[in-house]
């Protein structure tokens, strides 16, 4: 890993994605046992996927994961640590806020 470069990894994973009434969520899983750092960024590579309510779909997939550079990581760890990330609220209800 460079100061200034970033390098790809492509590793083999699980998708899970859950449309129920107890669980609505994706999660990804690196099936080598790779691990995502602050800084680095995922792709999952292959068409959307789709569950229909109260399905949960599973499927292996292959991702890339773009490793942050040494300056990278260590801006994203300060300014994490020192809470000058923005805040991002998730919603799914219709219900409009103001």
């Amino acid at each position: 890993m460079g100061i200034f470069t970033r390098e790809t990894e492509t590793v083999p994973c699980t998708v899970e994605v859950s449309h129920r009434f107890e669980s609505l969520h994706a999660h990804v899983r690196f099936n080598n046992g790779a691990v995502v750092h602050p800084g680095d960024e995922v792709l999952v590579h292959g068409k959307p996927i789709m569950a229909a309510y109260g399905e949960v779909v599973t499927e292996d997939r292959t991702a890339t994961i773009t490793r942050a550079s040494l300056i990278e990581r260590a801006w994203t760890r300060l300014t994490g640590d020192l809470d000058f990330m923005e805040l991002c609220e998730f919603s799914f209800s219709e219900e409009v806020r103001l």
